[in-house]
């Protein structure tokens, strides 16, 4: 006998609860369209129903915030008339399945995030996690999201400028793709997306409406892979709820909206991303208090016979919603003619509902022409703002205790501390010599480096010679041990790598990446995880302006390690001349600025450190968070190199922050790039050479006694290291090893274990 047919609601993706939400809201059944409307806006992709509880702790205001939470992309006044607009974005399950489209994408959606603000996309960056590259798929993996990643880039127009490469076997079933666009606009034009002004239009520019991408919010990112192995994990039947890109399209429809922005011919505008046209109209409508009716039959179409539900919740790409007033829809008829890019009048903004409690209700109606006969009938606000939200139970992890008591600090490090560095080093240069860095000649610091630095130029800026950076940083090492103050580390990371281009940081994005909220031990670490950032925004004085949150990343039961992925927008004042970079002189003086020693009870953990997860060691207690410690030292250094950028003459001739790898690994990043050795007379052994916690910076001077006296006139701690010549690097009677042999091994690691060599 067969089973009986699952019921609708549940096959969307709605739980039985859910349901009679939906029955409460309507007063009333909903008929099979209204619950695939509700299905998608109330994924947990679109709503965030078990995580806006937390996000909201997140500090959000600054004097110098224009668009916080909420919109399309964050926006902050950079000063001289000129904004930057910076959102991030995850793409991680579409590019399991299909993996150059699903990276491909994720860049055309972030973009129109960006210029959906007024903002011209600048930049891209791009974390992304995978696993062990000893296996097969994986690797097919790798090139695939770099091969997505950079023909939509190369090919709209907008440099990738860096982002983070990690690796680990917790990712092999469920890679993490994430994607951070950047972008600027004079601040008169930034553009919001509401809809107002009854009887406005609202007009569908861009790509025609195909079954690409249905369910790509509900089937993929609001659900895991039931799978046991990478493999296994792959079901084909959701392959087609992945979206089709075509960045020639983008690049297009980029120059429409901004001159449609220019010429002041749209109300409101936003593009369509998750749920697609269902989110832009709803959501505009909400945010208006205004009700929209749209017809079906209007939406441009290039397959036969589409139902009403593929229309409204198709994600497809390169598409906008623009709300325009009837008098000006001739001339932005004309700039999309101009642009070749479609323009179809699909909905009409109208008054709202008058109920018989007097309440004034915008509704949102589906129809079969604009006279037609109604599909569907509900009120805009519930779909877009009134999700269930779930306090979702939290536990934290039962055995935690035993796996920080597991500490690879307090063991007799043995073995060959040169082997382990050159274990360490691994140079991402193949990834990003697949991008176009240099596209507007803006990038000052291309990948490779701390942070990425451009001039904030392009056209139709007002004149300035400021600058600005990014950078993106996650540690899941660190977070799987202590995922608040593993947080809060990574933020502080953020700020020393913007410190190192001269940047001061002002905005953060972040993108949390986590398992199955369904599971305690997850929703723990996800609220953990929001407190660090909060404590550390705080400390720092960083407001959270947008974000992005990606759950569900499991296989077979199994969840990824908390990646929360942390983007760091800051301003350089005076951007006259580039920063010093890694490369030092023959003959520099090498000091440590900041404090030697972590805060907290262990002087040079190596929990959570490369070092010791290469030899399987997951345990142990990290550096503490300790604020005052740090925003001196993040202040000096961002001081001394903002005045090299500003032009001023200066001793200090090389900066790196100390990252993944240590101490070690950031000597020898430099001793790679200059190709010049470095002899450092004593270090704390293991511990020194590799232990990972931010607020340290190497810094190469020509002037030690100069250097020192300013850094002690500003409170910060330094010490003498050694000097920088010969051809090899010497690390305290540790570890000596040829320079050649260091940038041999970090330059081929990569495609070594990509079998590209």
């Amino acid at each position: 006998m067969s089973s009986a047919p699952e019921p609708l609601h549940r096959a969307l993706g709605l739980t039985d609860s859910e349901l009679d939400d939906i029955r409460q809201v309507l007063s009333r059944d909903p008929n099979p369209l209204e619950l695939a409307l509700y299905g998608v806006m109330w994924s947990e992709h679109c709503s965030y129903k078990s995580s806006r509880i937390h996000l909201k702790r997140l500090p959000s205001k600054g004097a110098h915030v224009l668009v916080g939470p909420g919109e399309g992309a964050g926006v902050i006044d950079a000063g001289d008339g000129i904004g930057i607009a910076i959102r991030i974005e995850s793409h991680n399950h579409p590019s399991a399945i299909e993996p150059y489209q699903g990276a491909a994408t994720g860049v055309g959606g972030i973009l129109r995030d960006v210029f959906s603000m007024g903002a011209r996309p600048l930049a891209v960056m791009d974390p992304l996690f995978f696993g062990n590259l000893d296996d097969a798929r994986n690797r097919w993996l790798v090139e695939g999201v770099v091969s997505g990643i950079s023909g939509y880039g190369n090919s709209v127009g907008v440099p990738t400028i860096g982002g983070e490469l990690t690796f680990d076997e917790c990712y092999s079933a469920n890679p993490l793709v994430n994607v951070l666009a950047v972008g600027a606009l004079p601040t008169d034009r930034l553009a919001l997306g509401v809809a107002s002004g009854w009887g406005n239009y609202a007009v569908l520019l861009g790509s025609s409406t195909g079954r690409d991408g249905i369910g790509g919010v509900s089937v993929l990112a609001s659900a895991g892979f039931a799978g046991d192995d990478g493999a296994a994990s792959i079901d084909d039947a959701k392959r087609p709820s992945v979206q089709v890109g075509d960045p020639y399209e983008e690049k297009r429809l980029i120059e429409a909206c901004l001159e449609l922005l220019d010429r002041g011919y749209v109300v409101g505008i936003q593009d369509l991303g998750g749920a697609g046209l269902v989110c832009a109209t709803c959501e505009t409508a909400a945010k208006g208090g205004v009700g929209m009716d749209v017809d079906i039959t209007a939406v441009p179409q290039r397959e036969l016979g589409m139902q009403a539900f593929e229309i409204m919740t198709s994600e497809s790409q390169e598409r906008m919603l623009a709300i325009v007033t009837p008098e000006n829809f001739d001339a932005v008829q004309a700039v999309c003619d101009k642009w070749e890019v479609r323009a179809n009048v699909v909905g009409h903004v109208v008054e709202p509902t008058i109920m018989t409690d007097g309440t004034s209700v915008g509704m949102l109606r589906i129809r079969n022409g604009f006279d037609g006969e109604v599909l569907a009938e509900v009120p805009a606000s519930s779909l877009a703002d009134d999700a269930p939200l779930y306090d979702r139970p939290r536990q934290r992890p039962s055995d935690l205790d035993a796996v920080r008591a597991d500490d690879p600090t307090i063991d007799e490090p043995v073995g060959d501390a040169a082997a382990d560095l050159l274990d360490l080093l691994v140079d991402p240069a193949w990834v990003y010599r697949q991008y176009d860095s240099q596209l507007f000649l803006n990038t000052v610091v291309g990948p490779g480096r701390d942070a990425a630095l451009l001039r904030l130029a392009g056209p139709g800026l007002p004149a300035s010679n400021r600058g600005f950076a990014i950078s993106t940083d996650s540690n899941p090492r660190w977070c799987a041990l202590d995922p608040k103050d593993g947080t809060a580390l990574t933020v502080a990371e953020g700020v020393a790598n913007l410190a190192c281009v001269g940047a001061s940081a002002k905005a953060v994005v972040n993108c949390l990446n986590f398992g199955n909220p369904e599971h305690p031990e997850v929703m723990w670490q996800l609220s953990e995880s929001v407190d660090g950032m909060a404590a550390a925004c705080d400390a720092l004085s960083l407001p959270v302006i947008g974000g992005n949150v990606s759950l569900y990343n499991e296989s077979g039961g199994r969840d990824i390690d908390p990646t929360p992925v942390v983007g760091l927008l800051g301003i350089v004042d005076s951007l006259v001349a580039p920063p010093p970079g890694w490369d030092w002189n023959d003959g520099d003086a090498l000091v440590l600025v900041g404090h030697r020693e972590a805060a907290g009870a262990v002087p040079f953990p190596l929990a959570g450190s490369r070092w010791a997860t290469r030899r399987g060691r997951r345990g142990g207690q990290l550096a503490s968070f300790d604020a005052s410690r740090l925003v001196s030292t993040f202040n000096f250094v961002t001081a001394e190199v903002a005045s090299i950028c500003a032009g001023k003459v200066s001793d200090v001739t090389a900066v790196h922050d100390v990252s993944g790898g240590g101490l070690a690994a950031a000597l020898a990043e430099m001793a790679s790039v200059t190709r010049v050795g470095v002899n450092v007379a004593k270090l704390e052994g293991h511990g020194e050479l590799f232990a990972e916690f931010p607020g340290r910076f190497v810094v190469a001077t020509s002037d030690a006694e100069a250097f020192v006296a300013r850094a002690i006139g500003a409170g910060v701690p330094v010490t003498l290291l050694g000097t920088v010549g010969g051809t090899r690097v010497h690390l305290g009677g540790l570890l000596s090893v040829e320079v050649s042999d260091i940038a041999a091994r970090r330059g081929g690691a990569l495609e070594g274990a990509l079998e590209l060599i």
